[in-house]
């Protein structure tokens, strides 16, 4: 499913980047491609997030996509302009491209092979979310579209949401009207304590049928603590997986 995309608007400026063989942020943290700014921040545009896979059964939520995931998105939609015309497919191809890679992706995907979850859904491993059962994954963001601070990832920290009007508007007005579509009663992973307050904050709005995954450390390798979180949190986080598996 599409929700509210943007493609259409920014394909103008996505054409030439078509003859290049990288991109850089000079190539994308442009004007061409900014879709709002406030003080010191600045969202621009990128196209993964506008999927939604609405049957998902795990929903995994950070707080907005890095410039890797950004770059990622970028690359897949290029990839695909010359071969496909279907706006779904191409960002449904872009989604898949930009989801947690690297490091990152198996950070997480260990977290949640320890917590039950492969197994509560029939898998050998919560890895083929990733690839051949894709199909029960939606990944999402609170702010869904790129926020630089200063050029540098916004980590939901400086500022914080809340003193933000920019942010508030997305996390608290866009995020949960997109994840009122979720169709399946489904298990919410916020990762990290700023997702996770705002996951609280907007629960009433759309998490009637689902589950919350409640102190599900931020898997980044920035994250130095995140080890010690999990197994802080290793019994209470398997409890819940294996109560959602029973529900």
């Amino acid at each position: 499913m599409i929700f509210q995309s943007r493609l259409p608007q920014f394909l103008p400026a996505l054409q030439p980047l078509t003859k290049l063989d990288s991109l850089d942020k000079k190539m994308l943290l442009t004007n061409s491609f900014l879709i709002e700014k406030e003080k010191e921040l600045t969202m621009y545009y990128a196209p993964h997030n506008e999927y939604i896979n609405t049957d998902a059964r795990v929903v995994i939520i950070g707080i907005t996509p890095g410039w890797s995931q950004m770059k990622a998105a970028f690359n897949q939609v290029l990839g695909f302009l010359d071969k496909s015309n279907n706006e779904e497919e191409i960002l449904k191809q872009a989604k898949i491209a930009a989801s947690f890679s690297g490091q990152m992706r198996s950070n997480l995907i260990t977290m949640l092979d320890q917590c039950g979850l492969a197994e509560e859904l029939g898998l050998k491993t919560t890895e083929q979310l990733f690839t051949t059962s894709r199909s029960l994954l939606h990944t999402t963001s609170v702010i869904r579209y790129p926020v630089f601070y200063h050029g540098k990832n916004y980590t939901g920290h400086t500022p914080t949401v809340n003193k933000s009007a920019m942010l508030k508007h997305y996390a608290y007005e866009i995020f949960p009207e997109e994840l009122k579509t979720l169709k399946e009663a489904a298990l919410i992973i916020p990762l990290g304590k700023v997702a996770e307050h705002i996951i609280h904050s907007v629960w009433d709005d759309f998490g009637e049928n689902h589950t919350y995954l409640d102190g599900f450390p931020h898997p980044s390798g920035a994250n130095g603590h995140r080890w010690k979180q999990f197994k802080q949190n290793y019994s209470s986080l398997c409890s819940v997986v294996k109560k959602w598996g029973n529900h």
